[in-house]
């Protein structure tokens, strides 16, 4: 059988233009542009930033880190920022499609039956494929994979920025949780000692050295010690429940892995943070703002194509028989194309168009002001943590001072040299003084996991997130699971 060849004339200037893409072409800005300065504005270690992948690991403690592994695994904030990562994987390939000609394909089978008079019946064979093909002309469909593959990398970057968030605030609450387990150490031992302390006011009353004053003085100091404990456990159950919602489990799933105490964890007293433009580079939501900004440059483009002439090609195939055996024996074929353009829209495709690059404008401020956001909190983290560290060296004086001062306080009452209320004041001031050095390690504690995490520590900055791989559909089912 002769095969016949068929030939379409598209204009040359159409063919010409097939190479052009319509928009701006994304430009990465530079740090002068995004307001970053050459060093911090306040006093920071900017040596080469050390490597702060595992970061928790510099805290020393087997606990710590097993609870942030157990959270990168199961936290379920985690697990719905993959799931986001899942659809905006989907959401590339099916902008990718666009980049390649649709095809379907058909088949079917029918019968005529006489009903009345003479003569059987008929059978009809038939067969068919269609081709269907939008040139990307102006360069539209390109931009838009551009701007997908951006979204993309922009929602991996989102799924980095939870990931840091949820390593930061179990390593925190785990932190909190140590230091309140401290804080009821000091109460109950503060307790005990004004259990002591009554008891000997109210020997001293039944002698008749002194009045009842004392004695109703010490039942009140002890009392208010006794009401800071239900508050503290209370407190204390909080920070383990919120761990259990961390890592995947109920709120209570760790009360009896954490009940005995521990120390709070300590970290290194300096962290190497760099110079301001490479510790930026390190964090991820700065990476998406970038990525959002690149993906909103793209869709200029892509409403810009809208402005210029459409062109579709297409072609179909069938065949049909009355046997099947000779389906093939006539085939037809038919070969278009279609140019389309708009001519008259009140202004809407220009609006859009404008309306992209309004987007654009929207996305590089946002981009600049999470830029100077993370400065804040680089800043602020540094500040906070050398705080705690002269707040922690201040308290240590003051509990020396207030322990010299509580024993000869308790020595002087016993011996009746001192009233009661100078022994009251002492013992305040020595738990006044316990709490504060706890309160201080804890601060200087959570003041270096925030200067880590804003720093961007806590993944691995070289690489973009990707989506795991989809898991294979089962044979004999469907992605909806019929």
């Amino acid at each position: 059988m002769a095969r016949s060849a068929l030939t379409l004339s598209v204009p040359l200037p159409l063919l010409l233009l097939a190479a052009c893409t319509s928009g701006p072409d994304y430009r990465p800005r530079s740090p002068a542009e995004l307001g970053v300065p050459a060093a911090y504005s306040v006093p920071a270690d900017q040596r080469a930033r050390e490597d702060l992948t595992r970061w928790w690991n510099k805290f020393d403690d087997p606990t710590l880190g097993s609870l942030i592994e157990r959270a990168q695994a199961a936290n379920l904030d985690l697990a719905q920022a993959v799931v986001r990562l899942r659809q905006a994987r989907e959401s590339l390939i099916q902008q990718r499609s666009d980049l390649f000609p649709s095809v379907s394909a058909s088949g079917g089978y029918s019968r005529s039956q006489r009903i009345t008079g003479s003569g059987g019946g008929s059978d009809n064979f038939s067969i068919g494929a269609d081709a269907n093909y939008q040139v990307d002309l102006f360069g539209g469909v390109r931009r838009g994979v551009e701007a997908a593959r951006a979204d993309y990398e922009a929602t991996g970057y989102d799924y980095a920025t939870v990931l840091l968030s949820i390593e930061a605030e179990t390593a925190r609450n785990y932190v909190l949780a140590r230091a309140t387990q401290a804080q009821l150490a000091n109460a109950r031992e503060s307790l005990a000692i004004q259990d002591d302390n009554l008891q000997i006011a109210q020997w001293r009353v039944q002698a008749g050295l002194v009045s009842s004053i004392d004695a109703e003085q010490a039942r009140a100091s002890r009392a208010q010690t006794a009401a800071s404990i239900p508050s503290l456990e209370a407190n204390y159950n909080g920070f383990v429940s919120r761990l259990g919602v961390l890592t995947g489990q109920a709120p209570g799933a760790l009360k009896a892995e954490l009940a005995a105490a521990r120390p709070i964890p300590r970290g290194p007293a300096s962290v190497a943070t760099g110079i301001p433009a490479e510790a930026l580079r390190q964090r991820p939501d700065i990476r998406a703002a970038e990525r959002n900004l690149a993906s909103a440059t793209a869709r200029i483009g892509v409403a810009t194509a809208q402005l210029y002439p459409s062109l579709g090609i297409g072609g179909s195939i069938d065949a049909g028989a009355s046997a099947l055996d000779a389906i093939f024996d006539a085939i037809t074929g038919r070969l278009f194309a279609n140019i389309a353009q708009t001519i008259f829209d009140a202004g809407r495709t220009r609006s859009q168009v404008r309306s992209a690059q309004a987007a654009a404008d929207g996305a590089f401020l946002g981009y600049k002001q999470t830029v100077l956001t993370a400065l804040e909190d680089i800043e602020n983290a540094i500040v906070d943590l050398n705080a705690a560290h002269q707040r922690e060296a201040q308290f240590r004086i003051a509990y020396e001072a207030a322990n010299n001062q509580a024993i000869l306080a308790r020595m002087q009452y016993r011996s009746g040299l001192t009233d009661f209320l100078s022994l009251n004041q002492a013992e305040s001031a020595l738990l006044s003084a316990r709490n504060g050095i706890v309160q201080a390690q804890s601060d200087e504690a959570t003041a270096l996991i925030a200067l880590y995490a804003a720093l961007g520590g806590g993944w691995d900055s070289n690489t973009i997130p990707r989506a795991p791989n989809p898991a294979p559909t089962p044979a004999g089912s469907t992605a909806d699971g019929n």
